[in-house]
């Protein structure tokens, strides 16, 4: 039975060990695949095995939704004040500084004008890398003038929600921006300038207490969180079991909430058709 014997004589132990290199790869948390960020990008950042919606900022919302090059910024470096002298474990100041330094974006939110397959539109996108896409004052600010830029010249707005909800640092003055965004929708409805929400994960708290439920077409993507307050924050609340896939867009859309739940590769086409058809 000698020939079940291996030689250990003739195996190398010192082949140089290829490492893959770090950052090109990105691990589906769902289904565990293992797909090259390329890959993964010309997939509209979702899974090719199961599809789950990776998490993205307001850049690569720009590129999936408007014609290339359309888009125009504005108040780009509108940035928040401290009105309370707000300090946790850091100073509200050297918060919104170090937000500015790792995220690139000066507030939680990017606003401008911009195409969609030669449709006109004002656009709005909130960003979770800026503190948690939590809504202070130049959030509210800067939707607000996005909002009269819609009304003046007379184009569909478009606000695509991503958020943890109002800011703490600001207390009452980012509550204040519920009633502030909402009642400059409030205008462009009544002059029947389209407004169209998209809620990405997650919308919760005061975002999606305002603005990002009052759109004449309300959308989402799947899998989204959607709700006001946490899951568990709930359960405590009401003292019962929640639902199976509570919060979630398809559970929201059942119950009659959301319009249509879209997957990220089909949400230019459909946001296209709706300007077609709304205007």
């Amino acid at each position: 039975m000698a020939w079940f014997k291996r030689a250990k004589k003739n195996i190398m132990d010192d082949t140089p060990r290829k490492d893959l290199p770090e950052g090109l790869w990105e691990k589906c948390p769902e289904c565990e695949e293992i797909i090259h960020k390329r890959q993964l990008e010309a997939n509209c950042w979702t899974c090719i095995k199961c599809s789950h919606h990776f998490r993205i900022g307001s850049e690569e919302y720009i590129s999936v939704l408007l014609d290339k090059d359309s888009f125009r910024e504005m108040d780009k470096k509108m940035r928040s004040a401290d009105p309370l002298d707000f300090t946790d474990s850091k100073p509200y100041p050297a918060r919104i500084k170090d937000s500015i330094k790792k995220s690139g974006l000066f507030d939680a939110v990017r606003t401008g004008t911009g195409k969609i397959n030669g449709h006109p539109v004002a656009l709005a996108c909130m960003d979770f890398k800026f503190i948690g896409g939590s809504m202070g004052s130049v959030v509210g600010e800067k939707i607000s003038r996005l909002v009269d830029k819609g009304i003046k010249d007379k184009i569909p707005v478009i606000i695509i929600s991503q958020s943890g909800g109002a800011r703490m640092m600001e207390g009452v003055l980012s509550l204040m921006q519920m009633a502030k965004t909402s009642t400059r929708l409030a205008k462009l409805s009544s002059l029947n300038i389209p407004y169209i929400s998209i809620m990405t994960d997650p919308t919760t708290g005061g975002i999606t207490a305002s603005y990002a439920m009052l759109g004449d077409i309300n959308l989402a993507e799947p899998g989204a969180l959607i709700g006001f307050a946490g899951p568990r924050v709930i359960k405590q609340t009401i003292g019962r079991d929640l639902p199976p896939g509570f919060q979630t867009a398809e559970f929201i859309l059942e119950h009659g909430f959301l319009d249509k739940v879209v997957h990220r590769k089909e949400l230019r086409d459909t946001l296209s058709k709706l300007l077609d058809f709304m205007s």
